[in-house]
Order: structure tokens, then C-alpha cells, then sequence
């Protein structure tokens, strides 16, 4: 091979530059925010953006020039929005409705389809999730592990106050709200190439192809920088604590 002739995996090892943002679920726990429009849609209050507003802000910081929103569930109100903002928007963006429900798996295979770069990897995420962290330090660990695909690992807090006691039994002191001592799938992706081909085209992609690669040692699990902003928006009190934690951070 000489100098000039590109290597192979020239194309696999470039930072992702396009994503995939997966909007099309019905947000039934966050009613009645979602009775007129689909989650993605909605605004963390005193932000004046909707959750999809602040992810393709967010994916553009990052160096991503094209996204695929898969829309579903009021998908006209997004592709509407999406249109009159088009010349505020700080990337390309297309949108994709699956013709059938496809689940999760499929569903992000079909959306895959569209990128319009299938030779380089790409990022993905849940259309309900808040959060900042560099995105090119996670597409970093992911070349160096040689994965296919790496997941954004959060430790969310316990809803409830957590109780410390001694080996006798004592109560020691009462915690609000601690840190959940197990990471969680944040709901944030880098996928290689390859990974799109091995999706199920119906189903669940954590009850497959996840399972698959971390038999094979392909999966890697990215946690998230320390003091990183991570929430996911399922219900009405996830919206005001994130409007209060977003007030706090400024």
C-alpha cells in the first residue's frame, strides 16, 4: 500500500459528523405536554426551547453537520417545527416516519438508512434526553476500544431519600436524593459502520444485537464526565426539576 492509497478503515476511524435522533415515541407518562405534540417537542420551562431545539444545538457543537429525526407520534407538529426553523437550524436535518411500528431496533435501522454518509460512523440518541458532555471524547474511547458501538452511561440520583445505618443497626444520617449506585444507558450512542447491517429491522436492539456484541466484546460503556448535566424527561416532575437544575447551572 503506498502512502497515497487511503487505509481501509480511513472511514471508520473519522469522527462521527452525522446522528440520528430517535422522536417518535407517544410520551404517554408526560401528558398532558404531549396531548398536541410529541415529546421532543416539548419545553423545559423558562428555556423557551423544545428538547429537540437544545439535542440538534448540542450535535452541532459537536461537529455533527447532518441529522435523521425518526418521527412517530404527532410526527406533523415536528416536521412543521422543524421546517419553519430550518434557517435557524445549525445543521441539515431530515426526517424519516416509519411506515409500521418497527420497535426500537428497527426503528433506528430504518432511520440509519437515511445518513447520508453510510461508509462513517454516526451517533444516535433518545429524542427525550437533556444533557451536555463532549461527544468527541466519547467518539474518542470508542476508536480506542476498537468497539461497534459504545453507550453513554449515566448514575442518575434515587428519587427517594436514602437512609445510613451501621452494622447494629443505628440510623447514622438521612441522604436526599444520592446517587444511584448502578450506571444506566443514558440513551446517548456512537455506532461504527458495521452496526446499522447487524440492527434487527423489527424489535429491540437491547434484547439483540446489544447482547451480541457484549458476548463478543464490540460494546463499550462511555460514563459520563464527572459534574456532565444528564436527564431524561418522562414525566411532568422531570420538567420542572430540569427547569430548576438548568435555573441553578445558569
Amino acid at each position: 500500500m503506498t502512502g497515497t492509497q487511503p487505509s481501509p478503515y480511513h472511514h471508520a476511524n473519522r469522527r462521527p459528523t452525522q446522528a440520528v435522533i430517535l422522536a417518535g415515541g407517544q410520551g404517554s407518562r408526560l401528558r398532558p405536554y404531549t396531548d398536541d405534540r410529541p415529546k421532543p417537542m416539548v419545553e423545559i420551562p423558562g428555556t423557551g426551547v423544545p428538547i429537540i431545539g437544545h439535542q440538534l444545538a448540542w450535535l452541532a457543537e459537536e461537529g455533527v453537520t447532518d441529522a435523521v429525526v425518526s418521527c412517530g407520534h404527532l410526527a406533523e407538529v415536528l416536521r412543521d417545527w422543524l421546517v419553519a426553523a430550518r434557517d435557524d437550524l445549525p445543521l441539515r436535518v431530515t426526517t424519516v416516519v416509519e411506515p409500521e411500528p418497527l420497535g426500537r431496533g428497527g426503528g433506528l435501522r430504518y432511520a440509519a438508512a437515511s445518513l447520508p454518509r453510510p461508509d462513517e460512523p454516526w451517533y444516535a440518541t433518545n429524542g427525550d434526553i437533556w444533557t451536555r458532555f463532549s461527544l468527541r471524547e466519547m467518539a474518542a474511547f470508542h476508536q480506542e476500544r476498537d468497539a461497534v458501538a459504545t453507550l453513554a452511561l449515566a448514575r442518575p440520583r434515587i428519587p427517594w431519600g436514602a437512609v445510613e445505618t451501621d452494622e447494629f443497626g443505628h440510623v447514622l444520617d438521612f441522604v436526599e436524593a444520592p446517587p444511584s449506585p448502578y450506571l444506566i444507558n443514558a440513551g446517548v450512542y456512537v455506532f461504527s459502520p458495521e452496526f446499522t447491517a447487524l440492527l434487527p429491522e423489527r424489535g429491540d436492539h437491547e434484547r439483540t444485537t446489544f447482547p451480541r456484541l457484549a458476548r463478543e466484546r464490540r460494546l463499550a460503556g462511555f460514563p459520563l464526565p464527572q459534574g456532565a448535566y444528564w436527564r431524561a424527561i418522562d414525566t411532568a416532575k422531570d420538567l420542572q426539576e430540569a427547569a430548576k437544575e438548568l435555573a441553578a447551572r445558569g
